[in-house]
Formats: structure tokens, sequence, C-alpha cells
């Protein structure tokens, strides 16, 4: 496969083999065999219910995939249920148990099967399993620890063959009987076509009024949902809102091949998503480069918006607000350091904006959003889409914003400026400008700023007010 041919993809992975297989074949061959042959199908038939396929069953391995990791566990879950009474009914040198393992990760497709990291760490976490049990990997866990009411044993951070750094493990608890998982709002993945042919994938999640959020740089929406560093934006804006987001043209589950990566074009990108979602009426909240095109879109279509939310905003980009020659150098070698090593497994090159777009987030945050990165786009659109952002330029435009407006900025953002932000506050007429205290572009989960950022939109749309209507 050409690097141009590589699709990969966020899928959640389970993985599973026979504990003492070589063992159970020494002493009965044909007993072993059929007793593979009719728990595999038990377990063929679980995967099929939890929405997952089998994607291979080489000896006594076999190898299945998920669209989501609440399914792989409450699948793997109920396997383990139904065998171990299978297994009652077997003397006890004749017991088949196996192992499972899960994880949640970035693999590469082909055709039906899959490969890549996201495969071998399962595998790898199997190992760790006790025959009859379940571990699963920290990326898993993240995402199911409080859904599933399962209880869970830390096993460290675990050394395994080929996998270059530690994995945290857990081992899901044989006595956790809770299989129902407490509320999940689940997002319903969409298509639309923008007016130069152009596919753009958009979801919707929850209900009560609309809230839109417009794409910005680093955009992927499985992972999204996912990601420790970013899986509270849409969980917390879905509560008590239709949340509608999308990937812009380039990035994530939109197409790739877009030609037009302009400014205008990221304007389109947003029109197409709210006519196909059949909305007349919408809040909406533009974040960091959602931000300008939140702006350009509200002057528009100002009958559309009842409501406008800019976080992290700026009106004029890198190139166009007058940096220090030194300084605008060093931002245009940034152009070069994406070409040369956004999309090599190395993440040295991406560590470098990580540290910029969250610099208080821990290690695991930190290969989070590594990791958001090199799935969202190309190193060459990554590059088009930096120098774009550069040349942002929707000064004029804020004074001619005429729906009411909330502004909120990080007071020590590394990426843009709190002086940008404030700009946009003091531009558009009536806009309500909230200083947030935190370094990180992106607000984590467990930061008082980001309970202060939920209080202030619950307050500017009313969400008290939509409750009370429902």
């Amino acid at each position: 496969m050409t690097n141009q041919e590589v699709k990969r993809k966020l899928t959640a992975i389970l993985s599973a083999d026979v504990k003492g297989y070589s063992r159970l074949m020494e002493e009965n061959e044909i007993g072993t065999i059929r007793t593979l042959t009719v728990y595999r199908e038990i377990i063929a038939n679980f995967i099929q219910k939890h929405k997952g396929r089998v994607v291979d069953t080489p000896g006594d391995n076999l190898l299945a995939e998920f669209t989501s990791i609440v399914e792989a566990v409450q699948c793997a879950m109920e396997i383990q249920k139904e065998l171990k009474l299978k297994n009652a009914e077997l003397s006890e040198n004749r017991r088949m148990e196996f192992r499972i393992g899960i994880n949640l990760g970035d693999v590469i497709e082909e055709g039906e099967r899959i490969y890549g990291d996201g495969v071998n760490i399962a595998a790898r976490v199997q190992s760790l399993a006790d025959g009859g049990g379940i571990c699963i990997s920290g990326t898993a866990f993240d995402q199911v620890e409080n859904k599933l009411g399962l209880g869970y044993e830390y096993l460290g951070e675990q050394t395994v063959k080929n996998i270059g750094k530690p994995l945290r493990v857990y081992r899901v608890l044989r006595e956790s009987v809770t299989l129902t998982p407490t509320e999940i709002i689940e997002q319903q993945i969409k298509f639309c076509t923008t007016s130069d042919g152009v596919r753009i994938a958009y979801c919707t999640a929850g209900k009560g009024h609309p809230l839109v959020k417009a794409a910005n740089w680093l955009s992927h929406m499985e992972f999204y949902w996912v990601s420790p560093v970013t899986r509270h934006w849409p969980r917390d804006s879905s509560k008590h809102n239709l949340f509608v987001m999308y990937d812009g043209r380039g990035t994530g589950l939109s197409d790739w091949k877009a030609e037009d990566l302009s400014f205008e074009a990221w304007i389109h990108d947003l029109e197409a998503v709210v006519d196909s979602a059949g909305l007349d009426h919408f809040a909406l909240m533009g974040m960091s480069a959602g931000g300008p095109i939140s702006i350009a879109y509200t002057v528009r279509h100002p009958e559309k918006v009842s409501h406008l939310i800019l976080y992290g905003a700026y009106a004029r980009g890198w190139a166009r607000i007058g940096l220090p020659q030194d300084k605008l150098e060093g931002m245009q070698a940034l152009t070069k350091l994406i070409e040369i090593g956004w999309g090599k497994d190395n993440p040295a090159y991406r560590q470098i904006f990580t540290t910029m777009f969250v610099p208080e987030a821990t290690t695991e945050y930190m290969r989070s959003f590594n990791d958001l990165q090199r799935m969202s786009t190309s190193p060459e659109i990554a590059a088009k889409y930096w120098v774009e952002i550069g040349n942002i330029d929707v000064l004029d435009l804020l004074p001619k914003v005429k729906v009411p407006t909330l502004v909120l900025h990080a007071r020590n953002d590394k990426i843009v400026t709190f002086e940008a932000g404030r700009q946009v506050a003091a531009l558009i007429p009536g806009a309500r400008f909230v200083p947030l205290e935190t370094k990180n572009h992106i607000l984590l989960e467990n930061e008082p700023a980001w309970l202060r950022f939920l209080t202030e939109i619950h307050r500017f749309i009313g969400i008290e007010d939509n409750r009370k209507n429902d």
C-alpha cells in the first residue's frame, strides 16, 4: 500500500485466545476442535448482537472490531458469562477458557482486514488476562469507567512485547454483574455535500435547542467523542441541546481530496451542514479557527443564529497581526515542520503543537492529543490549513454581528493571545466577555475553567428555561 492508499480509523478491538490450548490439543485433538468450533459460534453470535464483526480466526485466536467500545466490553462480559455456563457441563480438564483483551485505538484498514498498533495492543492486553477473564487498555477504560456499572482493578503500566511505551491495563472484575449502561448519548453520523461537491461528515446527538459547533483545525468526530482531551465537549454540549458538529473538508471523516481549502470554503461547509440538518434557528459555537468561521456565517445569516458563542477565537490570523519578523518567521517555519513530521509514527514533531494547545495536560492526555493530530488529516492538508488560518481576517465583520454574543478566552492561552479575544469582544456590539483562568487552549474536563465555561454558556442560552419547557 502507498501512503495515499492507507485508510485509518478509530475502532474498538477485541482479541481473544484459549488458555492452555496446546495442552488441550495434545490430550484430545478432535474433542478440542469440536469444543472450539461450538464456542467460536457462541462468541460470533454475541459479537453480531453487539454490532461488531469477526475479522479473523487463526488457530485458537479470534479478532473482532466494534464501532462502540461500550458494546465491545458488554459483549466480552456476556461471552465469558455464557462460556462459564458451558464449561460447567465439561470435566475440569476439558474446559476451554478464553482470555479476552480489548483496546480502543487507531488501525489501518485494508479490505476486511485491520492492522497496526491498535490491534497489537489488544493482543498484548489479552495476554495479561486470566482464563475466563477480561483485560482492557487505558484508552478503553477511559471511555467505559462510569458507563457500565462494572468494577475494575488497575494493573499498572505494563511493558509488553513490540510496544514501545508501557500500557495502562485494567482487569474487569469477574464479580461485576451489571451489564446495562447508564444513560449514554449516542452520536448519529450523517453526510452532506457542499456546492462544490465535497462530502462533509457531521453528527447529531442529544435533544433540545440546537447547538452547532463550527469545525476548527483539528477534527475527527469519532476520536473527538472518546479522547480524554476532547470527549467532554460533545458529551456536555449534548446533555441539554441537540448538538451538531462536523469534520471540515480535508479532515476526519469528510473528504480529504477537496481542492479548495480556503476560508470561504470553510464557511460553505458550515452552510451545507446547517441546511442538511434542517436547522432554522440555533446557537452557534466557534472555537479557535471556528470562531472567525462562525462570525462570518452569523453576519451572512443573522436570522438563523439565536446565540453566538466564541471561545479562544480571533479576528485576524497570525500572518495578519503584524508580528515582529523573527516571530513571523517562527510561525512560517511551523508550516515546514508540519509537512515533515505530522504523519510520522514518532510524535516528537506533533508534541510541539500539543504543548502549545494543552500545556497543563498529563502525559496520557498529551499522547491522546498527539494521536488526534495524526488521525485528523494528512501532513499536506494540515500545512495548508495552518497557512490559511494565518491569513484569516474578519476584523471588519465584527461590528456587523447583530445577535447576542458571548466571548470566552483563556487568560494565558499559548495559541491565541488574550488580547485577541478581548478585541473580538470589544468590537462586537453588546458582546459579553468572560476571562477563564487557564493556560490551555483546549479546556480539559478536570480543570475549574471548564465548569466556569459550561456555567456561562448554560446561563447565556437559557438551559434551565429549556428544561422547564420540556
